[in-house]
Parts: C-alpha cells; sequence; structure tokens
C-alpha cells in the first residue's frame, strides 16, 4: 500500500512540476512567436512522454504523471489549449494506430488458444450489462432518452485503456495475472469487432431520428 502511495505521488509531482514548466514555456514562445504550424504539433505530446518517462524513471506512475499533467494543462493553457490539441491530435491518432497494429500482431494471435469459455461469458458481458447498466442508472431522472442511454452506454471508453490496464496487470505480477490479462484481450477483441461494426450505422441512424425531434422541439 505505501509503495503505491508513493508512486502516486510522484506521479502527482513530477506531473504538476512538468505541466506548470512547460506551460510557462509555451506562453514565452508564443509572445515570441517561436511556435510556427510544424512545430506546434510537438508540445503537448512532447509533454506526455516527458510526464511519462520522469516519472517512471524516478519510481512512480508514469500514467499519474501524464493524466495529472493533462488535467493541469487544460487549465493553464486554457487561451491556446485548442490550438495545441487540434496540432496534436494527429501525433494521438497515429500512436494510436501504431498501438492497434502491435496489439493484433503480438498479441492476438498467441491469445486465441488459451480463451476458456468463461473468459467468453465475462467479455460479453463486459460488453454489455456490466458497461451499460451503470449508465442508464446514472442518467437516469436527466431527460436523456432509453437510446441515448444505450447508445452512451454501448460506445463507452473502451480498448486503449484497457490495454493499459491489462499491461499494468501484468507488470505488478499478480496473483491470477494471465486470466485477468485473457480476459482483457477477450474483451478488447470483442470490442473492436462489435463496437466496429455497429459505430457508423447506429450512429447515423441514431442522427438521423434525433434531427427531426430536435428541430420539432426548436420551433
Amino acid at each position: 500500500m505505501l509503495l503505491v502511495t508513493k508512486e502516486i505521488g510522484i506521479g502527482l509531482a513530477v506531473g504538476l512540476l512538468l505541466t506548470t514548466l512547460a506551460a510557462l514555456l509555451l506562453k514565452f514562445a508564443k509572445g515570441q512567436q517561436w511556435l510556427t504550424d510544424t512545430w506546434i504539433q510537438v508540445p503537448v505530446a512532447a509533454l506526455a512522454f516527458g510526464c511519462f518517462a520522469a516519472a517512471q524513471f524516478l519510481g512512480g506512475s508514469g500514467f499519474i504523471a501524464a493524466f495529472s499533467g493533462g488535467l493541469l494543462f487544460g487549465g493553464l493553457a486554457k487561451h491556446h489549449r485548442e490550438e495545441l490539441l487540434r496540432a496534436a491530435e494527429g501525433t494521438g491518432d497515429s500512436l494510436a494506430l501504431i498501438t492497434w497494429v502491435i496489439f493484433g500482431s503480438a498479441v492476438v494471435g498467441q491469445a486465441l488458444g488459451h480463451f476458456s469459455w468463461q473468459i467468453l461469458v465475462y467479455a460479453a458481458l463486459s460488453l454489455t450489462v456490466i458497461r451499460v447498466l451503470p449508465v442508464f442508472v446514472v442518467l437516469s431522472g436527466l431527460g436523456v432518452s432509453r437510446e441515448g442511454k444505450l447508445f452512451m452506454g454501448w460506445f463507452g471508453p473502451r480498448g486503449l485503456a484497457s490495454i493499459v490496464f491489462g499491461v499494468i496487470v501484468l507488470n505488478a505480477d499478480l496473483p491470477n495475472g494471465g486470466p485477468i490479462a485473457m480476459t482483457v484481450v477477450c474483451t478488447i477483441m470483442l470490442s473492436i469487432l462489435t463496437h466496429g461494426v455497429t459505430a457508423n450505422p447506429w450512429a447515423k441512424a441514431y442522427g438521423a431520428r434525433r434531427r427531426p425531434a430536435e428541430g420539432s422541439a426548436g420551433e
């Protein structure tokens, strides 16, 4: 417990310190007009990597450092936030695609023969009841339609976050880490297939149904 607390503390300290320094430097560079359209794509990605690497080197949690740094950065650089994030969006998308390629080539092929029926059942439940039911409960009384709740529950956070947590479990060498990792892999694979197939058709159909309703409500 003390080790976990130490890792979180170091991660928070590193993230907040580096982000404050980065925000001050960016403000100065922006005032001097040193940031061109090319180089403005670099700061956000460099800050994320810097927070993660520094925290890991000091024995802290790189994920906590990057997350806390991002939260603080959104406040300190609020006047240029949209510009900086929009420029870094391409870098984020490219890294996400690389992650999926590595996941597919290095993990999926080795994991296919290790799925039990229990893992398959839990993965199916995780993508349906376990993730959709809390959304229905939280959004009750807010005037969100039943389809809207189902849409948000179905297309909630997925994929990359699960990979991160799976890696943390493996690195921690926890008991039953193997079955936990296989469950994560199975859930991600089912998510890629089911969400990938249903995303565009449902989004288009849902948007088409919502536009007339919003138009009539505004009249």
